[in-house]
């Protein structure tokens, strides 16, 4: 792979993580039913989501919510 390619690939990575990292995009994903948590899940999964969004947000630098 020669660099210009390769810094192509990591510019449209870097796009890619951006745009779904937005708030415009989560309030989107949110709408769809196959995004959409249900209110009657088990506590143990509901405790896990909770742990992922927490992760998620650490990763993020706090942006999500």
């Amino acid at each position: 792979m020669t660099r210009k390619k390769g810094e192509k690939t990591e510019g449209l990575a870097a796009e890619v993580k951006r745009q779904f990292g937005a708030e415009s995009t989560t309030r989107f994903l949110r709408t769809l039913p196959a995004f959409r948590t249900e209110a009657d899940i088990p506590d143990r999964f509901r405790k896990l989501l909770d742990r992922l969004d927490g992760a998620e947000s650490s990763a993020a630098g706090g942006r999500r919510q």
